[in-house]
């Protein structure tokens, strides 16, 4: 079983009212939570561990997670409210007003951390969800608690309009780097931890830290998949984009996906991984994604849509 933690929040999006009122429409989301759903939606048995509200909001992303076949049996449920982000466009660009205070969600604490049963093999994090006190501490202790035993795998998703303690949240990245056994990172994001430079050598200095795998995505170009020994490159699908949403989301389920169905996500197995395994998580992981931009938000395909 797969167990994604992080963020789960409801973006608030511009509408118009039938009476042409300009209004919000609410719409579950968060990165951990988009991989959740898709990994869902894909076949993979999947669990989603976050700080979840009782309120109207976490009922919603509640009931979006279980329309996924997503269980929810391990979150922390509690009465704070829902994270909330309203988004505001012009010209096509979108600025973002968060309300997450005393929410669910940020609040959640290392108290709140589970027991896990054996039948969880893998635990995916990542997002905003590592920025902020008390949550981002609490996700870390839970990674480097379970690291020993079960296959991590982190995407920081990087969005440094969000840090405001910089030094704190390398810190906190580059140790959860070092736990895991998978990182997938954009090349952006790649640049921004790690310089300037050559990006198969700046992943294999990640490699150097401690994971066996680096799923490296390269915009519409495609994605690798590098190890100490192997550098797979798999090219994008072309496909007419609505928005980008949730791609890379998207690509973490998918390339987790044809891992678990290779019984790849084992701490053994991931020191050696034939070619021809790497090869599936990064095309199931493209094709994935590129349903996903195809389509306006984070709606990831079903397994019969691929």
């Amino acid at each position: 079983m797969l167990l994604c933690c992080g963020e789960a929040l409801i973006d608030m999006l511009p509408r118009q009212t039938t009476a042409d009122e300009a209004a919000f429409a609410p719409y579950a989301g968060g990165a951990v939570f988009n991989t959740a759903i898709a990994a869902g939606r894909l076949g993979v048995k999947t669990g989603f561990f976050s700080g979840l509200s009782t309120d109207l909001f976490g009922e919603i992303l509640t009931n979006t997670l279980a329309a996924s076949n997503v269980d929810t049996t391990y979150a922390a449920r509690s009465g704070r409210p829902t994270t909330l982000a309203f988004v505001k466009l012009v010209n096509g660009q979108a600025t973002y007003a968060f309300y997450d205070e005393n929410t669910a969600g940020r609040l959640l604490s290392i108290d709140d951390l589970p027991a896990l049963p054996a039948e969880i093999s893998t635990l995916f994090f990542g997002g905003i969800s590592l920025v902020n006190d008390p949550a981002a501490s609490a996700y870390a202790a839970l990674q480097a608690r379970e690291a020993p035993t079960r296959v991590t795998m982190i995407d920081p998703n990087i969005r440094p309009g969000f840090i405001t303690d910089q030094a704190a949240y390398r810190a906190r990245i580059n140790a959860m780097v070092a736990n895991a056994d998978i990182i997938k990172i954009s090349d952006e994001d790649l640049h921004w931890l790690e310089g300037a430079g050559d990006l198969t050598a700046l992943a294999r200095g990640l490699l150097a830290r401690g994971p066996k795998l680096v799923f490296l995505t390269e915009g519409a170009s495609g994605a690798r998949a590098i190890t100490a020994t192997q550098n797979r490159f798999v090219a994008g699908q072309k496909v007419t984009v609505a928005d980008t949403v949730g791609a890379g989301d998207t690509f973490n389920a998918g390339a987790l996906a044809a891992l678990n169905t290779a019984n790849a996500l084992t701490k053994t197995a991931l020191q050696s991984l034939p070619d021809a395994t790497l090869d599936a998580a990064l095309s199931l992981g493209n094709r994935a994604a590129a349903i996903t931009v195809s389509r306006p938000g984070a709606n990831p395909p079903w397994t019969h849509e691929l």
